[in-house]
């Protein structure tokens, strides 16, 4: 019989079953099954795959599914070799072992360690103790010093912190006569120490803040008064010069999340952002009545954690009254200060978008607001060239600011998301699985709601439904685009940001240039990338004097066209990076041939296959897309549609499908009109507009050689009428 290192207690080894999870172990085995579901080990990086990492846990190797980390596989800096610390979630019985990420990662994070062997448990060599000074553990078999020192430390200023790891300073002397404070609930703000130590809870360690007598709120607030005599309120952008000092901030939490260790609070005030780690126990919630968008101040110590700075928090209340007042009026003073953008310009000279500067700035505060705000941004824009290059450029803006609002390598993960739309439609199934994904990190990790960013999309009618569903959850929405948005939709968006005749790529670099001043050099060649013809002067100029001339643009247009066609539910976030900034060499130039054959490939099947119907003297080019196009291979139908209206010379194409038919034109009409006169021809049919972003009606199938008629007529008629 031996006793727990931890605290104490008797045990058949060395760690108590209560105390399992707070070491970390060195297996010994040679099979899976001797491994302990629950408990972590060291272990060390074997390779990456597609789905996770391998990592071996002493002679046995395991899986660290993708599902398992806190970010993404490819923002990982992890080398094969690494020293990691990882939890075992199951071992399968074909041998198979599932792991799970750990917050701790190395031995100064637990609260011992430990070996383990096949015959069982022990601690580790003295030498190799001395050696790697890891673990807590003093080979007694009693608890260390050290260990409830840092469960439990107590300063004459802060009162208890709790920490999630091991303070190798020593224990200072104890105060003879300490002074209460006020502290969180009671499950939040428990000593560990003593309650490790004393389980039956007859000791009285004199720091008791929970009770709700009359007394004990009168010497809390008492204690308050003292420690705001004792400590100065610092900001976040000071904390660098302030390592190992006990210090105040102010402000609202951002977000809380509970990992496997501490709660950790995002707290950010009028200059930063700053994660606060709390700890009551592992896995324990620290602070529960502590919430997202809550005023708090907050007395901890500064210290530095995997090159990142972190507080480690002593204390935590929320604001009320005239000191809630106090704090929202300076957040939100420096806020309107810090959002404003540096210049608002128009990339080149274009009275358009000149006309448009004072939306242009409106929406780019918006979105540097969110930034500072700690609010996700989630880009949503049409799966084309256009939409691409559009949403790309607004992610090239926010990503920088941030890296820098946020101590955190993944931070850009975590508050910024790009997600494609097939046509550039935002209807309810995109809407339901946003809303859905949102309100699932706001319960899990306490987020803000996103800031919806439309790009190239949500501008037309069709996106109604889905603009509604954000709009009942409070969502705020952005829509930029190069076309008139509908009716429907100005009623529906206050930042609504339209500049006809301009692609959206235009209107979002130019938006982006605004948002983040310092990347305007890398935005100047992409509105030219994205008209597929009559590019305007100004940018084929700014694209030029980048170093993208008209070849280059085309060059690029075609490769972002072709990825934006495959598996475009997808961001591409990396392989878009390559090749509108890097400009690697080769990458868009072979990604580019790719598109022309297959394009010329499907014009060789659609041209011959194209009948031209002439009435009145207006050509009208139709091809069947259901008899005469790959349909589910590349081109998609509207470029193919795109592309055939800029060769032929018919005043209009129309392309049939089963039960659609979509139209092209150099010249200007009425959709509405058409779909009224096909609908007085065919009134078996059905006939609506959806609302596309590209003219498109749809029908009912069993009318279709009807409507086929109907269709050319009409759209004869009102392709012809601007010249009559």
């Amino acid at each position: 019989m031996g006793s727990c290192i931890i605290c104490g207690t008797s045990t058949d080894g060395p760690i108590c079953d209560v105390h399992q999870e707070d070491v970390v172990f060195e297996f010994e085995g040679n099979d899976p099954s001797q491994l302990t579901s629950g408990r972590f080990y060291r272990g060390t990086v074997d390779g990456y795959a597609d789905f996770g990492v391998f990592i071996n846990i002493g002679n046995v190797t395991g899986l660290l599914h993708r599902s398992k980390l806190d970010r993404r596989l490819e923002s990982l800096e992890w080398e094969v070799g690494d020293d990691i610390c990882v939890q075992v979630n199951n071992v399968r019985d074909n041998g198979d072992i599932d792991l799970d990420s750990s917050i701790r990662q190395s031995a100064e994070d637990f609260r011992g360690r430990l070996v383990q062997t096949p015959d069982g448990d022990r601690l580790p060599d003295a030498a190799n103790e001395a050696t790697e000074g890891g673990g807590t553990g003093n080979g007694s078999g009693e608890a260390d010093s050290g260990t409830a020192s840092s469960a439990a430390r107590t300063d004459a200023d802060t009162g208890p912190v709790h920490d999630s790891d091991p303070d190798p300073d020593p224990e200072p002397e104890p105060d003879p006569n300490p002074a209460p404070e006020s502290g969180p609930s009671e499950d939040a703000g428990s000593d560990p120490a003593a309650d490790e130590t004393d389980p039956a809870g007859s000791a009285d360690t004199g720091t008791d803040t929970h009770s709700d007598t009359d007394a004990d709120a009168d010497t809390a607030t008492a204690a308050e008064a003292e420690t705001d005599a004792d400590i100065g309120r610092v900001t976040v952008e000071s904390l660098s010069d302030r390592v190992g000092e006990t210090v105040r901030l102010e402000g609202r939490v951002a977000s809380a999340r509970q990992t496997s260790g501490p709660t950790v609070f995002e707290l950010r005030d009028e200059t930063g952002i700053v994660d606060c780690a709390a700890f009551v126990e592992a896995g324990v919630r620290a602070y529960p009545e502590v919430e997202a968008d809550d005023v708090v101040r907050l007395d901890g110590e500064v210290r530095v954690r995997r090159e990142e700075i972190q507080i480690e928090t002593g204390s935590l209340v929320t604001l009320e009254g005239e000191a809630l007042a106090a704090v929202e009026s300076r957040m939100d003073a420096a806020l309107d200060d810090r959002a404003g953008p540096e210049r608002v310009e128009a990339l080149a000279d274009d009275p358009a978008i000149e006309d448009a500067l004072e939306g242009i700035g409106a929406v780019a505060t918006r979105i540097r607001r969110a930034v500072i705000e700690s609010r996700p941004i989630v880009v949503r824009h049409d799966a084309t060239a256009d939409g691409y290059v559009a949403g790309a450029a607004i992610e090239r803006a926010v990503l920088p600011l941030v890296e820098a609002e946020h101590n955190s390598a993944d931070a850009v993960y975590h508050y910024f998301d790009r997600r494609p739309l097939e046509e550039g439609v935002y209807d309810m199934n995109d809407a339901t699985k946003d809303v859905t994904r949102m309100l699932g990190d706001r319960e899990r990790h306490d987020e803000k709601l996103p800031l919806f960013v439309f790009a190239a999309a949500g501008s037309t009618a069709a996106s109604m439904d889905g603009l509604e569903l954000l709009e009942i959850y409070d969502a705020p929405r952005v829509v930029l685009d190069g076309r008139p948005a509908d009716d429907a939709v100005v009623a529906e968006i206050d930042s609504l940001l339209a500049v006809a005749d301009r692609t959206a790529a235009t209107v979002a670099a130019t938006v982006a240039a605004a948002v983040n001043d310092d990347v305007r050099g890398d935005l100047a060649h992409l509105p030219a990338i994205s008209y597929w013809a009559d590019v305007p002067d100004a940018y084929a100029a700014l694209a030029s004097e980048a170093g993208v001339d008209a070849a280059a643009a085309k060059r690029l247009r075609e490769a972002i066209a072709l990825e934006a066609f495959y598996q475009s539910y997808e961001d591409k976030r990396q392989l878009v990076i390559d090749l509108l900034f890097e400009k690697r060499t080769g990458l868009a130039e072979q990604v580019s041939e790719q598109f022309v054959t297959k394009l010329e490939a499907e014009l060789d099947t659609a041209e011959p296959n194209a009948e031209e119907r002439t009435i009145d003297g207006t050509t009208v080019t139709v091809l069947d897309t259901e008899a005469y196009t790959h349909t589910y291979d590349f081109p998609p139908t509207r470029l193919l549609l795109d592309e055939l209206s800029r060769r032929l010379d018919s005043a209009a194409v129309v392309g049939l499908g089963t039960d659609e038919v979509h139209i092209r034109s150099d010249v200007a009409f009425d959709l509405d009109a058409v779909g009224a006169s096909v609908s007085a021809a065919v009134p078996a049919a059905s006939v609506s507009n959806p609302g596309s972003r590209e003219p498109k009606l749809e029908f009912l199938a069993g009318e279709r050689e009807a409507v086929t008629d109907a269709v050319v007529e009409a759209v004869a008629e009102v392709v012809a009428a601007p010249s009559a």
